[in-house]
């Protein structure tokens, strides 16, 4: 009888496997993703930084580095109101139709997206309080990805309570969602909503749970120990909607330590890291490759780059030589060529630049060091607007050549 059941669960298990790959969903098998055909996939695309998580340095600021910041001082200069049109606008033409379409020509088969879990709440982010927004971005661009067959990975970049303890996180500089069960619980009810609503969208490749957990500078001993935990009630919660989708695990210390990991614990999981400025050798990724051999799972660098053109080209191919997809960071920035395409910095963008930089201990600061001209600042804000559009970039040729891709011209 105890046999009997054991072949049973046996062939459900199985049955139930083969109805994710007939789904045409991608799935872990050994080492390997497999994608809806049934091979091997190797990841090759880019991270849409800076659009649903912005971040300072893209913005030119030294000081202002997280999407909290950078909206406080922005709104210091032109008011809320004049900010809660500039985020809608920034949103719609940050990343269009135009600019999906040009990765996939390029050549990339995938893209992962950074967003802030506010996006799926009423706390005020980027002008909106609605916590429908996150659902109104992700289908725009899951419509425009099914056209060009481009797969996404889901990044929650900004957890409840910060999950990093820096500026990346867009929280309070100390990774309080390890200590706080509240803010893992909203954790677990998002990534759950978000899962229920796509449990069955395979232009969706996985999910990433948390973008570089525990930064290096807190201590390992207290919150590594806690991460796969958590990881685990985010899995479990997921499963109960969605059992078709691939789910992404980060190690510690920004996606870079693997060692709070111990056996797979889901049958359906990958393991991503993120490496930069470190020398493009083998030696660098090895420790994930002895992960991945130990434990017969897929692995995949979800950030990388940030370097000179032939940095990027000696790591792509050390990492495909190693058979480890890879997401390159980022997309678009400003009057930049360390990313797919640039967009020129407005005119008298630098008063804005000095403003967000310059200390503020008082209102009265604040008052002081505002701009005299506020319609020059409020142009130059408008011209951002215009300066992101895909129309308006260019393509870096270099950089897009070291990826491996081929080069097209935007105009």
């Amino acid at each position: 009888m105890k046999k009997c059941l054991l072949l049973f669960i046996f062939f459900a298990a199985f049955i139930q496997f083969g109805k994710t790959q007939s789904k045409g969903f991608f799935y872990a098998k050994g080492k390997e993703i497999i994608s809806a055909d049934g091979k091997p996939f190797l990841i090759k695309g880019t991270n849409l930084g800076n659009w649903l998580v912005p971040e300072g340095y893209m913005f030119k600021l030294n000081n202002a580095t997280s999407p909290r910041l950078i909206n406080q001082a922005f709104t210091e200069l032109v008011g809320p109101a004049e900010m809660k049109v500039f985020w809608k606008k920034f949103q719609d033409n940050y990343i269009t139709a135009a600019d999906i379409h040009y990765l996939k020509i390029l050549g990339m088969n995938s893209i992962r997206l950074p967003f802030n879990y506010r996006l799926f709440t009423n706390e005020n982010y980027m002008g909106q309080n609605n916590d429908q927004q996150g659902f109104i971005l992700f289908d725009r661009l899951i419509g425009w990805c099914k056209k060009e067959q481009l797969y996404i990975i889901l990044d929650m970049h900004c957890a409840p309570g910060g999950q990093t303890g820096d500026n990346i996180d867009d929280g309070s500089a100390y990774p309080f969602l390890f200590d706080s069960p509240a803010d893992q619980q909203q954790t677990v009810d998002i990534w759950t909503k978000i899962a229920s609503r796509y449990s069955n969208e395979n232009i969706i490749l996985g999910y990433d749970l948390l973008n570089e957990p525990i930064a290096h500078f807190f201590d390992s001993s207290h919150f590594n120990p806690t991460l796969e935990p958590l990881y685990k009630k985010i899995v479990a919660a997921i499963r109960t909607v969605d059992k078709n989708h691939l789910i992404f695990l980060g190690g510690s210390q920004w996606d870079s330590n693997f060692r709070p990991f111990g056996k797979p614990f889901d049958s359906n999981l990958a393991y991503t890291f993120h490496k930069y400025w470190t020398p493009a050798v083998k030696s660098v990724v090895q420790d994930y490759i002895d992960f991945r051999d130990k434990y017969n799972v897929p692995i995949y660098v979800g950030e990388t780059g940030e370097n000179s053109d032939g940095w990027v080209d000696s790591f792509r191919v050390v990492c495909e030589q190693n058979n480890i997809g890879w997401h390159f960071w980022p997309y678009k920035k400003m009057d930049s060529k360390s990313g797919i395409v640039s967009f020129d910095k407005p005119a008298g963008y630098d008063s804005i630049i000095n403003y967000a930089d310059a200390p503020k201990k008082s209102f009265q600061d604040i008052r002081d060091l505002r701009p005299k001209n506020i319609q020059t600042t409020k142009a130059s804000f408008n011209q951002l607007l215009d300066a992101i559009l895909f129309k308006k970039c260019q393509g870096n040729e270099g950089y897009i050549k070291a990826l491996g891709l081929k080069y097209e011209s935007i105009r």
